[in-house]
């Protein structure tokens, strides 16, 4: 896998949205993990909704319209077990959620999962997390959408000790349990990235986690939103610098400009609508032209 350094003439690219709807099917899914692994790719980004209303007053966040495109009555794999699939195809490429919901989720579930995949696939996976926007499917699973932001911290703080030798306990305002054991433990310390383009999001990222991916920002809004995590991180007594950032795929040379000013990890791409057959082909372009662009910059 290709790493970065200095000024970054050669980025790592992954793949957005990799398991979409085609690729429910496992021959797509397969087709997707070993292309973009053989492409040159460094990561894949699994997302996640459990549920997705007919109906819904909240806005979508990453559209203009405030909708979600193309309507919600669409095949959302479980990232986890999606990640667990291509894992098993391929053997270096990251295997990523961007991101889970985490305050929906209980986080000793999340950590036996992470862990148990982490380890299968040899120390692969990265754990992108979000609070969330869709309140209708927070009604769905009973969780309490206003209080979100303060039972993510918690379900982190988790995570975190999960990882560590031992038996764990934790006594919080959300989460409250005795000593248990959580077994296995990953392959490694597994990295937190916090997805969103809030200021909450860029701070949580700053004081708690390894990376930062601050979905659909471009330009003076993603300039702001780093310096929010850089200015949170030293705040913390953190490197700001450790803080690994992930950014959508620059539209513009000026975007791509602006993202090497900020001297930025990783874009993403999304996977192409392609056929199963036309994946490698299409991978293949989209990475020699997001790779040319950013180098142009």
């Amino acid at each position: 896998m290709p790493t970065p350094t200095g000024g970054r003439a050669l980025i790592n690219v992954g793949v957005m949205f990799a398991n979409g709807a085609a690729a429910a099917e496992p021959e797509h899914a397969a087709t997707l993990a070993v292309a973009a692994e053989r492409a040159g790719y460094d990561s894949l980004w699994a997302v996640q909704h459990v549920v997705m209303p007919v109906e819904h007053a909240s806005e979508y966040p990453y559209s203009a319209s405030g909708t979600v495109p193309g309507g919600t009555a669409v095949a959302i794999p479980d990232p986890l077990v999606w990640l667990a699939w291509a894992g098993a195809q391929t053997s270096t490429i990251l295997l990523a959620t961007g991101v889970l919901v985490l305050p929906q989720q209980h986080p000793l579930v999340v950590a036996k999962q992470a862990a148990t995949l982490d380890r299968l696939t040899g120390g692969r996976l990265l754990l992108g997390l979000g609070a969330g926007w869709l309140q209708e499917e927070f009604a769905a699973l009973a969780s309490d959408f206003d209080r979100r932001g303060p039972r993510m911290e918690e379900c982190m703080q988790v995570l975190r000790l999960a990882g560590e030798p031992g038996p764990i306990e934790f006594h919080g305002e959300h989460i409250d349990f005795a000593p248990v054991w959580v077994e296995p433990k990953p392959a490694r310390r597994i990295p937190l990235i916090i997805g969103g383009h809030t200021t909450a999001a860029a701070r949580r990222a700053g004081r708690l986690a390894d990376g930062f991916f601050p979905l659909s920002c471009q330009g003076e809004a993603l300039t702001k939103l780093v310096g929010i995590v850089r200015e949170a991180a030293e705040a913390a007594w953190r490197d700001p610098r450790a803080i690994e950032i992930t950014v959508d795929a620059p539209r513009t040379a000026e975007d791509a400009a602006v993202q090497r000013a900020l001297d930025v990890d990783r874009v993403v791409v999304n996977a192409p609508h392609v056929p199963t057959g036309e994946l490698a082909a299409a991978l293949a372009a989209k990475l020699a032209a997001t790779r040319e662009a950013y180098a142009r910059a």
